[in-house]
């Protein structure tokens, strides 16, 4: 058996795997299944990804996608109280609508694809091959290298982005009510609580209902 058809054998597989787990996605009844067989479709992409050399994109689904982005799905999932009946009511109502708008975005993605390749440019060999190492040191060295620049400025923006959020979610308003933690810890109990002496009092209207309701013979 050559290289070229192992290849070719484990794309078959890899994508009959991708296809099946992906259909399993949205006709699982239980949630929680649904999240693993889409993990394992996340995990046969990368697959086809090591195929195509394309070693850096496939670590990243992995390490990005399946190992933080679905554990937290699975765990959001397994905390919530989802009533599966009620929101597969609807499924097999609207599913010719489906069919067909899924059918209409795979003739238009496919044309859409055909008109790029018709129009795409030769491209030539691969720089990873070219310079004797993987996909990931490749893209590493021209990312801290060539494309230093770009990649600092989009941190920045990714970071100015972040105290953005932070700043938009921690904005004084006028009808919010704010707690101090310094001012609590200086507050004295002496100053909040009063303790009061006052006498006992009777009440004669209601002693004098109970000794008359006593007095009264029984039958």
């Amino acid at each position: 058996m050559t290289s070229e058809l192992l290849q070719l054998i484990c794309f078959y597989a890899f994508s009959f795997v991708t296809v099946a787990a992906a259909l399993s996605v949205i006709t699982l009844k239980n949630t929680v299944h649904a999240v693993l067989a889409l993990v394992l479709t996340f995990f046969s992409s990368a697959c086809l990804w090591m195929l195509l050399d394309a070693e850096f994109l496939a670590l990243a689904l992995i390490v990005v996608y399946v190992g933080a982005v679905m554990v937290l799905f699975l765990f959001v999932v397994m905390m919530l109280d989802i009533d599966q009946e009620r929101m597969r009511e609807g499924f097999v109502k609207f599913l010719p609508v489906g069919l067909v708008v899924a059918m209409v975005m795979l003739a238009e993605m496919l044309g859409l694809i055909g008109v790029r390749a018709m129009h795409a440019q030769v491209l030539g060999a691969d720089p990873a091959a070219l310079a004797g190492v993987s996909n990931t040191a490749w893209l590493g060295l021209a990312l801290y290298t060539k494309f230093l620049l770009p990649f600092e400025i989009a941190a920045l923006i990714l970071t100015v982005g972040v105290v953005a959020a932070v700043a938009l979610t921690l904005r004084q308003r006028g009808d919010a009510r704010y707690e101090s933690a310094s001012q609590q810890v200086k507050i004295d109990p002496r100053d909040r609580i009063r303790v009061v002496k006052m006498a006992a009092v009777r009440n004669d209207e209601s002693n004098a209902v109970d000794d008359n309701a006593s007095q009264e013979p029984r039958p």
